[in-house]
């Protein structure tokens, strides 16, 4: 009996080791529905979360208590002042500049979201709460950080801070002990040759087992892997909402009709829009927000024909230049103008993308452009979407 009773003891021990461990394994996704659901499992019979707390202006006001917390009224990550930016997967409030570099990590790994300029959802404020705030997000993503390891500040370079929260949250190179991992030998060729299961044996590379053996991946992984690294040296100068609202008149792809959506490309950033089904004037009216890098390139947009057991389908593409809009608001910034004006026009020509004028103009403060595109590489189609630019300083 005693040895039964010793045996159960070790597997509830290595069970909850498991879990411990398992809590630094999930995909980012997999983290923010966990955090929501611990959140919620913790508060169900809680009578200050109510029904009633779903609602944006509840949950306004919670986030507003949560901003108020010692540790969150600093960037997690460079110690900025007033971070106005979140990082929701992680549960980390991070500064604009630091919003950046997670944003070029990619949606499927960081999610970033604005305090101000976005409208929360309950389930989100409860992720934030979930995960403890920026004090308990740097106990688990730091706690291993070297102690001779310079954290970056906010007068930090470009490649310091990306360094640093690539290291932090994408390769979680300080959630574990060094000394139980392999380091990643990406400069060292001839290492590489004369030991490849060694080099392969890395420090997580996204959200993989921290000693799972790699030795079948390829060298284009890595890379992969430095071109990503280059990607988060980018500098950013603010960012831009581009407001998805409908398409006109586009082409059948399917047997009748169609299930568009559309992809965004700015740089090395790419988001897209829910599909619509069957329609040909698909109606989306649809948020994105990307970060504007410098220098700057066209905004991108395609059209795709959603299909299930084959490689969706062009439905025509186009290229925004968005350096207007982004002078437009530098200028403003510097104006004395509070009321609604019109900045500047661009006309419409047949063989031109646009297929009605275009009017950059500054309503309640905001600097916004409404633009109707004529889609190219394709039979026929347009697209209706508004732009509104916020430079950094804001």
């Amino acid at each position: 009996m005693h040895r039964q009773e010793v045996r159960t003891k070790e597997a509830d021990e290595g069970r909850m080791e498991g879990n411990n461990l398992l809590h630094f394994l999930d995909s980012p996704n997999a983290h923010y529905r966990r955090k929501c659901e611990e959140y919620v499992s913790r508060h169900d019979g809680d009578t200050h979360f109510a029904a009633s707390d779903i609602d944006p202006a509840n949950a306004r006001e919670r986030l507003e208590h949560l901003l108020k917390q010692p540790a969150n009224k600093f960037c997690a990550d460079c110690g900025t002042p007033d971070p106005k930016w979140a990082a929701l997967p992680f549960g980390a409030l991070i500064c604009i500049k630091c919003s950046g570099t997670h944003r070029s990590l990619g949606v499927h790994i960081s999610k970033v979201i604005s305090v101000n300029l976005d409208e929360w959802t309950d389930e989100e404020v409860n992720c934030l709460a979930g995960s403890g705030g920026n004090a308990k997000v740097n106990t688990r993503y730091e706690a291993f950080l070297p102690e001779n390891y310079k954290k970056p500040r906010h007068d930090c370079t470009t490649e310091e801070r990306s360094n640093f929260i690539r290291k932090k949250y994408e390769l979680q190179q300080f959630v574990t002990d060094p000394q139980f991992s392999c380091p990643l030998r990406l400069n060292n060729k001839h290492a590489a040759d004369k030991h490849p299961q060694q080099q392969n044996c890395s420090v997580r590379h996204g959200f993989g087992h921290p000693f799972r053996n790699s030795w079948r991946r390829k060298d284009t992984d890595h890379k992969g892997l430095k071109k990503m690294t280059d990607v988060g040296m980018v500098e950013f100068v603010g960012l831009i909402k581009v407001d998805i609202r409908r398409g006109t008149n586009l082409a059948v792809r399917d047997v009748m009709s169609s299930d568009p959506y559309v992809m965004l490309n700015l740089g090395h950033q790419s988001m897209k829009t829910k599909v619509i089904k069957n329609t040909l004037n698909p109606v989306w009216n649809e948020r994105l927000m990307l970060s504007i890098p410098h220098p700057v390139p066209p905004l991108k947009l395609q059209v795709f024909d959603k299909d299930t057991f084959s490689s969706d389908d062009r439905m025509g593409d186009v290229e925004v230049d968005i350096q207007p809009l982004i002078t437009a608001a530098r200028e403003h910034e510097s104006s004395a103008i509070t009321g609604a004006v019109e900045v500047t026009k661009l006309l419409a020509c047949e063989d031109g993308t646009l297929a009605k004028d275009s009017v950059i103009s500054v309503v309640d403060g905001k600097v916004k452009q409404e633009i109707t595109l004529r889609l190219q590489n394709v039979e026929h189609g347009e697209l209706e979407i508004e732009l509104e630019c916020v430079p950094l300083s804001q």
